[in-house]
């Protein structure tokens, strides 16, 4: 067995984070540069230190979990969300029920609760954002961002849903009641179900076809028909009937009934 592998099967050992479902040549050169940054001579010595220093255990989960995100990001197919999907749940849906999954810092259910705002009130909203990384669950309560999180936002949201603070945007506290940030591994933990639309954008394209195919049928599973899944710009499926969905509009997929 080569270190790396090595490596792998320690950290799953330690965290219950899987790296082998992860694409190899891509991460194990991310942790390279990491490791090498840091001063480690190889992966057996890495991981001693990771294992001995929180600090640098957070620091490997944040390289690991891709936390880049914004509020809004590719508006365009925000604006899908908006006229075509949002519209069609309202006419048959007095509640939605919504999951952001891998929500990194909290940008994307904000901006899913600011939508969907405009179509029921806040009381009739359940939004329930998870991420493996506590870390950056906990800067998502906390609903704190900078300008260029921001940028993309309406100017008419931004008044009404954003408190500038100096140089900082605050998520009004209104908004913040109807999300749940939760911990969840996408790659082992059970899903929860019941929902009209799921997120999981700009996340899937890090992992093995295996993975990926594992985490389209369990999101199937936890559609309710005629539900929806958003992924991102590069994460098109390209069989989606054998997951029992069709296509609605780019990146969008409907669950069959």
């Amino acid at each position: 067995m080569d270190e790396y592998q090595a490596f792998v099967n320690r950290i799953y050992s330690k965290t219950g984070l899987d790296l082998s479902l992860y694409k190899e040549v891509q991460m194990k050169r991310r942790l390279t540069s990491l490791r090498n940054k840091r001063g480690f001579k190889d992966f057996g010595e890495y991981f001693e230190a990771i294992n001995n220093e929180q600090k640098l255990l957070q620091e490997f989960l944040d390289k690991v979990t891709i936390n880049v995100s914004e509020f809004f990001r590719n508006p365009g197919r925000w604006r899908v969300l908006e006229e075509k999907i949002f519209p069609k749940f309202k006419e048959r849906k007095k509640t939605i029920k919504i999951w952001s999954a891998a929500c990194s810092t909290g940008e994307e259910p904000y901006t899913l609760a600011i939508l969907a705002n405009q179509f029921w009130a806040l009381k009739d909203i359940e939004i329930v954002a998870t991420d493996i990384d506590r870390n950056v669950l906990a800067r998502a309560k906390q609903g704190i961002y900078n300008d260029r999180a921001v940028q993309d936002v309406p100017p008419d949201l931004k008044d009404k849903y954003l408190w500038q603070e100096e140089n900082t945007y605050k998520v009004d506290e209104k908004l913040k009641q109807c999300i749940t940030f939760k911990q969840h591994n996408l790659l082992a933990d059970t899903y929860p179900k019941g929902f009209d639309l799921i997120v999981c954008r700009n996340v899937l394209i890090y992992f093995t076809e295996p993975a990926k195919e594992k985490i389209y049928q369990n999101f199937s599973n936890s559609l309710e028909p005629n539900g929806i899944f958003f992924v991102g710009s590069t994460e098109q499926i390209f069989h989606p009937e054998t997951y029992g969905y069709d296509v609605l509009d780019t990146f969008f997929y409907k669950k069959k009934c």
